[in-house]
This record gives C-alpha cells, structure tokens and sequence, in this order.
C-alpha cells in the first residue's frame, strides 16, 4: 500500500499500522491532492516498484464551518478547490495508469452531504456535490474501458477527526452528528466498492431517510434542517475564530 496525505508524522503513523494489520509493505508518501506534480510523482513511483496499481482510494478533504458569507474567502475557496481540484487531480493520475494497463478500480470518498443541502458547512457541500457530478463524469468517460470502475463511496457522519480539525467562524468546534459509523464501517465499503465495481455505495443507516426527505418533503427538510445542525452538529463549548487544517497539517495530538 501507498499512503498519501499532508501531516508526515500521522502519515508515518498509519503505515505502522497498516503494516501491523498485514499488509506485505505500506510506504508513506506525504503530499498534498492540490499539488499535481507530487501526485503524478507519488503513483509514477508507485507502479513502478509495485507494477501495476490495483485500486485507489481518494478521501482526502478539509472542512469549515460557518456561512457562505462569513468564511474568509480564502478558507472557502480552500476547502472547495480540495474537493475539486484534489478529486481532479487524483482521478487523471490514477486514469493515466489504468489506461495504460488496461484495469483499475477507483474509489472516491464523497458523503452524504453529497446529495442532500446544510447551512453552516456550505463550502464542505458544494464540494462534496461537485464530486459526485466529476464521478459520474469519469464513469461516462471511461465507458469505453470495461474493466475500469469508478465507484462512490458516500457515508454519513462517521466518527474522524475532520469535525475537530475543521476551520470555523461559528464560534462552536463542530462534532459528527448523530447516528455516528466507525470509519471501519467506511473502509470495509470501500473494499466492497473496490471489489465488485460498484456504482455507489451508502454507508449510513438514516442516509436514505435524509435524501427522500430533501427531494420529496423539502418545505419539511428545509424548516427541520438547520435546527438539526445548530443542536446536533455543533459542540457547546466556545472556540475563537480559526482555520483548523484548511491550510496546513493539524497537531498529530488532534486526533
């Protein structure tokens, strides 16, 4: 396995683990999804001491709390050009590789949020939305290779440290909302995905409820939907104004 991700010492540590578990190697490569030349370098690497790439997983992404109109705009732009450009960029190099070796699998992470609109977290929507339609597109370009497969997999809330690394001007460090999966629950959906090409996974036992909510009962979803999130998804103690690790690594120790 290849690990890729910006903090170099949490990075470090999740090879450990992932050699612990039994993976015959796990390299970790840190890097950040909007720097395209270190992404091409990390997969170029990658296939030729491996010889081929099997699968590859993309999850990589920032989140800020706070209205459309009260983020900084740098911080919005951030967390929206991560889920985009980073998708984009994760996508070509893994499509370049698989073209040439004529199979893949590639799994990208997107949520939910995906499908459904919450105020407070609007840069965090709008980029998971712009990764489902780049899916779809990939499916739809790579139509004339049978066996390359781009899947989703789409989870809700799952307890991970993006909630508490998350920037925010909401005044309140934000919190996964109930119910809450194991990120086990994630990955065994990613290797499903990965393993039988599918479409679109959905990891989350309320995720259908909420969907049919938002398109069919949408005066009810859109009266219910930001109470939920100002009593669910936000913690009660106070924290000023910050840019979590929008921008750069958070401390390991915020895990």
């Amino acid at each position: 396995m290849v690990l890729v991700a910006r903090g170099a010492e949490l990075l470090a540590d999740a090879a450990a683990a992932t050699l612990a578990a039994g993976a015959a190697s796990a390299e970790a490569a840190p890097a950040d999804v909007l720097d395209a030349e270190a992404i091409d370098a990390i997969f170029d690497a990658a296939a030729r001491r491996h010889g081929r790439l099997d699968v590859v997983v993309h999850a990589a992404m920032v989140m800020a709390y706070g209205t459309v109109e009260d983020l900084r705009l740098e911080v919005l732009d951030r967390v929206m050009d991560t889920a985009t450009h980073g998708t984009v960029r994760v996508s070509r190099a893994a499509l370049r590789h698989f073209r040439a070796q004529g199979r893949g699998s590639l799994v990208i992470v997107t949520s939910l949020l995906g499908s459904v609109a919450v105020p407070g977290i609007g840069a965090y929507v709008t980029g998971k939305w712009a990764q489902v339609g780049l899916s779809r597109i990939l499916r739809l370009e790579t139509a004339d290779a049978p066996d390359i497969h781009v899947s989703t997999v789409a989870p809700g809330a799952v307890d991970t440290p993006i909630y508490r690394r998350a920037a925010s001007v909401e005044g309140h460090p934000g919190k996964p909302p109930p119910p809450v999966d194991p990120p086990e629950k994630v990955a065994a959906a990613i290797v499903r995905a990965s393993e039988h090409g599918s479409r679109r996974v959905s990891v989350g036992p309320l995720n259908a409820v909420v969907v049919f909510g938002f398109r069919f009962a949408t005066p009810v979803y859109e009266r219910l939907v930001g109470p939920l999130y100002r009593r669910f998804a936000l913690e009660r103690r106070t924290v000023e104004p910050n840019d979590g690790n929008v921008f750069a690594p958070s401390d390991p120790e915020v895990r």
